[in-house]
């Protein structure tokens, strides 16, 4: 029984993700935002759940996978189309599709990352949650708009700048650390300890707009810090 409690969480991933998509194509961006948190929470929570229960299985991994390029792949491209489209009336009628540049991307991430037995211990390359929960974070900024940054986000080459660079960082040959705790110990986890802290302050201070400053906190650290990503043979 205990062996299927990982995959039952990475449905429920995939279930979140598919309501967000149906929330986003019926207009309510918000409440699609708030369904990618929930997957986002899942995903996590389902390899967690498969290290501390010590199962594995070439199915869980592709499974996963399978969920993660709906929740994380089609979702952020869906959001990115819809903002584009929102974002201008004189926009060339096929502009808006520019957003699925995220989708193939995050599918090219996710079988790289399948493939790569370097990214065991840290990642190479953005994770697709992480880039997810940026684009995400849009919608909630723009219902609760404290900083005055709704023009800024609704303009459409900063939304296409966006989806190119977040693009470009699912493939980039970077070093990323992961947030996986062997011990508690400060030593071993300093950059973990005060990503974590910083990303707490960040969150109480701003609330959405802490999102893609705390992503880029994450790169900030991980480029100046740099995980040494294990070579297997």
């Amino acid at each position: 029984m205990k062996k299927h409690l990982p995959n039952a969480v990475t449905c429920l991933n995939l279930f979140s993700g598919c309501v967000a998509l149906c929330q986003i194509f019926a207009g309510n961006l918000e409440l699609g935002a708030y369904f990618v948190v929930l997957s986002a929470v899942f995903d996590f929570f389902d390899g967690l759940l498969a290290r501390a229960l010590h199962v594995s299985s070439p199915i869980g991994k592709d499974l996963d996978s399978l969920a993660d390029v709906v929740s994380f792949g089609v979702v952020p491209g869906a959001f990115l189309y819809a903002l584009l489209t929102q974002s201008g009336a004189d926009l060339p009628t096929w502009l808006p599709y520019a957003g699925f540049i995220v989708t193939v991307f995050s599918a090219l991430r996710l079988a790289k990352f399948n493939n790569d037995t370097r990214q065991s211990e840290s990642f190479i390359g953005l994770p697709t949650p992480a880039c997810t929960l940026v684009v995400a974070s849009l919608p909630l900024i723009l219902a609760n708009d404290r900083f005055a940054l709704s023009p800024f986000i609704l303009t459409p080459w900063v939304l296409l700048a966006l989806t190119l660079g977040l693009s470009g960082l699912l493939v980039a040959e970077l070093p990323l650390f992961a947030l996986k705790f062997k011990s508690f110990r400060w030593q071993d986890n300093q950059v973990r300890f005060i990503f974590l802290l910083l990303s707490l302050g960040l969150l109480l201070g701003l609330w959405a707009a802490a999102i893609p400053v705390i992503i880029l906190l994450y790169v900030l650290l991980s480029v100046l810090n740099p995980a040494k990503p294990i070579i297997k043979s």
